[in-house]
């Protein structure tokens, strides 16, 4: 499994606003499981945007925490055609000139778990992926012992 750092408040937008794309300077080979964490910077410009506030942005919202490991998706695929000044139908989230990493199977984690992430792909240590799967397990099992 793989992670990648991502500004707030776009971690949030893929956490709980359905932004199925992270626009990235450069394309990559891995597919499969991503952690999506929430950065130490914050691209406040970005919090007025429209697409923003249609996500439900809330800095009172605990996914909208910088330094932690918020959400988990699938990449599934990486789509270059704008950066080759192609036209792509990668949707309202994807930024003319970037690589659109397309996500899929995003799962909110129930509360972040504080971690340093680091710039482009990452390789999470083997305690920080016990922790997200404890975690998963545990939400999982409380899911299924509803009534």
């Amino acid at each position: 499994m793989q992670a990648i750092s991502v500004q707030q408040p776009w971690a949030f937008a893929i956490a709980r606003g359905g932004k199925a794309v992270s626009n990235q300077a450069l394309p990559t080979a891995y597919r499969g499981p991503l952690l999506i964490h929430a950065s130490l910077r914050v691209d406040l410009k970005a919090c007025d945007s429209p697409l923003i506030q249609a996500a439900g942005w809330d800095p009172r919202d605990p996914l909208a925490t910088i330094g932690a490991i918020i959400a988990m998706a699938d990449l599934d695929d990486v789509c270059s055609a704008a950066v080759r000044d192609g036209g792509c139908d990668c949707g309202p989230w994807a930024q003319p000139a970037a690589h659109h990493w397309r996500l899929t199977s995003v799962r909110a984690l129930p509360r972040p778990i504080i971690a340093l992430g680091r710039t482009d792909l990452w390789q999470p240590s083997t305690a920080l992926l016990t922790e997200v799967q404890t975690m998963l397990t545990t939400a999982s099992a409380a899911i299924n012992r509803l009534p």
